[in-house]
């Protein structure tokens, strides 16, 4: 396949409420993109009346959790206190660093006539030096992000750098992650700015120097090289990647870390109330057994 390592198809995994995501990453046959360890799909989805997401408080460590939606609204609150409404074509960009806690739920207004929702949460592992950052939260509006425009194609740059350009948020190392949008006949190549690098196909489909990557896919491509994309109809895509990541990652449930013995300690401190609390919520997901 030329351009392309390997392709990629989610699994699906229920979050309850009758509200199911496809994750793609991690998958057996790559563990990440860049720092990307952790991509779901969330919807496109209708939930019926008075329903609505509800992931209640959990806690992470070691990467930063990445929210970008394409339709309707989720509340987020974490343990610093940020009580933040997020809509489509803005980012939320969550630092857990050495522990936070976060909900992420339907607002209450948003559930009367049935909500819809429809967007990608990834997980960035941060680099070994910054794996016990302060935890932190930064929320961007649509139109405080770059906007690149040329030939039938718009590329929203969420995060990172590309194409000459730099998103506002901060990150803690070089990679990028954007939101295209295609006209049918439309053609954007990727240079190799960036040495590890995937597309995530939201909707229609695209060739990647001519093989065919359909809708809930995630095609790498190979490193080192001018990628070619191309679509016969209107399409919608991420692109993402960045520098490898500087070693191996452990990740389990919500923890994602370069030592086991720091994920024991974090399960020790979850299961012991250690990490701070969201305020206002009263429940809380325990720890897998």
């Amino acid at each position: 396949m030329g351009g392309i390592e390997i392709v990629l198809t989610p699994r699906t995994r229920d979050l309850g409420n009758d509200f199911q995501v496809r994750r793609v990453l991690p998958a057996g046959e790559r563990c990440s993109v860049g720092s990307f360890v952790f991509f779901d799909q969330m919807g496109p989805t209708v939930l019926k009346p008075g329903r609505g997401l509800d992931v209640r408080p959990h806690p992470h460590i070691g990467l930063a959790t990445v929210t970008y939606l394409f339709d309707g609204e989720i509340l987020h609150k974490d343990s610093l206190g940020t009580v933040q409404v997020i809509r489509p074509g803005a980012v939320n960009w969550m630092t857990a660093g050495s522990g936070i806690v976060h909900s992420e739920r339907t607002p209450l207004e948003s559930r009367k006539g049935g909500a819809s929702l429809f967007g990608i949460q990834t997980w960035v592992a941060l680099p070994q030096a910054n794996e016990e950052a302060a935890p932190a939260f930064a929320h961007y509006d649509a139109a405080a992000l770059p906007v690149i425009e040329d030939r039938g194609i718009r590329i929203r740059l969420i995060v990172g750098t590309l194409f000459g350009r730099r998103a506002p948020v901060t990150v803690f190392s070089e990679m990028f992650y954007a939101d295209a949008v295609l006209d049918a006949g439309a053609r954007l190549e990727l240079s190799a700015e960036h040495e590890e690098r995937a597309l995530y196909v939201v909707e229609g489909r695209i060739a990647v120097d001519g093989t065919c990557v359909e809708a809930a896919q995630m095609a790498v491509l190979q490193p080192g090289a001018i990628v070619i994309l191309t679509t016969d109809r209107a399409s919608r895509l991420l692109v993402m990647g960045g520098a490898p990541l500087d070693g191996p990652r452990h990740l389990w449930w919500n923890f994602v870390s370069s030592s086991c013995e720091r994920i024991e300690q974090a399960k020790d401190d979850w299961r012991q109330g250690r990490f701070a609390p969201v305020p206002g919520e009263m429940e809380a997901i325990p720890l897998p057994e």
